[in-house]
């Protein structure tokens, strides 16, 4: 039992459990108590179905306290929790239950019609509903249950949740994430980041990614904070609460919409001892204003679906790099501690500093593989147990990493390497220009050029002649994009990454 992840968050609850653990942006508070009572009472419900030791349950559902609970009851019952986008449509719902096959599926209400026959032809046994309003059928048979529960007896390899990727290049795949690589990571951030007694966290991420599930409720519930929990993000509301709570985390994009707010000010923030950033990179001018506006400044981390977090700014000296304290931008900080962490080369041999190659990563939060797929998982694993994250990168001389880009996002032009990441920063700092993504498309002479695509500010006239020509004073011809597009908006996922194989779908035959 020592290993089950839920037993660890729970020794991090309060001794009283009276105390609230959670408050809802709809003014309903939940107790620790209460947190342990309802996930016994679902988990012994989901005993009582009968299901196999190692039953998938999928969730398709909104964001709601109950949804955690339901998280909880999966990993204390030993079984596997399998969080699904709510964005995610018909096709997509079809391929991962197909894929997962799991045992039971809890689904909003109102997707129940066409998700439970989609559900019944992929086979799953039980569906059950959970909407944000804390009703729905899941809730209802389970009330009888007993609120107590003996917490399932897991091993630090046994599975406890799968993540299903993107797919942006193919097949999605299912990474699998043992109660080890969970506990072990988030027992990990709570001592880096500097969780201290009293803290409270505000909690508007999504719950069925890892920023929101497992990074920000891990950390919190280990250290026994209250969370304030908003259904959605609402940035004037976001910095009305700061001055009752302490911890932040968000995409970059949260950030820059509360940059817009006239409400930012140092006083409100004043209370607030850490906001970090992930999921997407971060703007250095983003980075920089919310410094100005605050006087606090953002700690950026790095993770993935397939290893949680690997990497982080410090939030004080950091010993193993010379007591560097400072949070850098344009950087991701250094390899967290437990986690070895090389830039390689495309013969497999470790760069220098400063070199740019394939970023590899090896350490107890890194995944057991992927869901029924032996062949991809040793493909992306070295003979010597690194795990290839696809992310190109280099180390500075101090330690810090930083990340050029996606290794599919590289472009190779005329023989030579382009990297978006710097093209980008230096399109993201000409004036005018709000944000950029370069894609690289089939070209008749060089193979492959790029194509830059640029959002511009309110008011701003952008030509993309005028953009190309700024940047020949600074780049090397080969960097320059043969062509730029100007676009009121990049198209984003649901996490605020910049989906590039949208982009190179539409503008493939610009040279065609």
């Amino acid at each position: 039992m020592k290993h089950n992840l839920y037993s660890v968050l729970r020794a991090g609850f309060p001794a009283d459990l009276d105390t609230i653990a959670v408050e809802t942006d709809q003014g309903q508070r939940y107790r620790w108590r209460d947190l342990e009572q309802g996930s016994a009472r679902l988990a012994n419900f989901f005993d009582s179905l009968g299901l196999s030791p190692d039953a998938r349950i999928a969730v398709q559902a909104e964001k709601s306290v109950e949804y955690l609970l339901l998280y909880l009851a999966t990993v204390r019952a030993g079984r596997v929790f399998l969080p699904l986008n709510t964005a995610y449509k018909a096709d997509e719902i079809t391929y991962f239950l197909g894929d997962a096959q799991p045992e039971v599926l809890v689904c909003s209400s109102a997707n129940a019609p066409w998700v439970g026959e989609i559900a019944a032809n992929a086979g799953v046994r039980h569906v059950f509903t959970l909407d944000e309003d804390r009703s729905g059928t899941l809730l209802e048979l389970s009330a009888e249950c007993s609120d107590e529960q003996i917490v399932a007896s897991c091993g630090p390899h046994d599975l406890a949740a799968i993540l299903y990727t993107s797919g942006t290049t193919g097949r999605s795949k299912g990474a699998m994430l043992s109660h080890g690589n969970l506990w072990s990571n988030a027992q990990t951030l709570k001592d880096y980041w500097g969780w201290q007694p009293g803290d409270v966290l505000i909690h508007a991420l999504p719950v069925f990614h890892v920023h929101g599930l497992f990074v920000a409720i891990h950390a919190a519930l280990l250290n026994g904070s209250k969370m304030l929990w908003m259904s959605k993000f609402d940035p004037r509301q976001v910095i009305e609460r700061m001055s009752d709570a302490t911890v932040f985390m968000g995409v970059p994009t949260l950030y820059v919409r509360m940059l817009a707010e006239p409400a930012l000010t140092p006083a409100r923030t004043q209370s607030m001892r850490l906001f970090i950033s992930g999921s997407a990179p971060l703007l250095i001018e983003t980075f920089e204003a919310w410094r100005e506006r605050t006087g606090h400044t953002i700690l950026e981390r790095y993770g993935m679906s397939e290893t949680v977090m690997l990497t982080s700014n410090p939030y004080v000296a950091d010993p193993r790099y010379s007591g560097h304290s400072e949070r850098r931008g344009g950087t991701v900080g250094f390899p967290l501690p437990g986690v070895e962490l090389r830039i390689c080369g495309g013969d497999g041999a470790t760069l220098a500093d400063g070199e740019i190659g394939g970023v590899e990563v090896k350490g107890p939060n890194v995944f057991q593989g992927y869901w029924r797929m032996p062949e991809k998982t040793r493909e992306e694993f070295t003979e010597d147990g690194f795990f290839k994250t696809g992310d190109l990168g280099q180390i500075d001389q101090q330690g810090y990493v930083v990340l050029v880009g996606r290794s599919k996002d590289l472009i190779i032009s005329g023989g030579f390497n382009v990297y978006p990441a710097e093209i980008e920063g230096i399109l993201n700092e000409l004036e005018g220009v709000a944000e950029s993504a370069l894609i690289g498309v089939p070209h008749p002479d060089f193979g492959e050029v790029g194509v830059a695509i640029v959002v511009a500010r309110p008011g701003a006239e952008l030509t993309g002649d005028a953009l190309i020509e700024a940047l020949k004073k600074r780049l090397a011809n080969f960097k320059i994009p043969k062509r730029c597009f100007i676009v009121d908006a990049l198209p984003r996922n649901t996490m605020g990454k910049v989906q590039k194989n949208l982009l190179r779908n539409q503008y493939q035959v610009s040279f065609s």
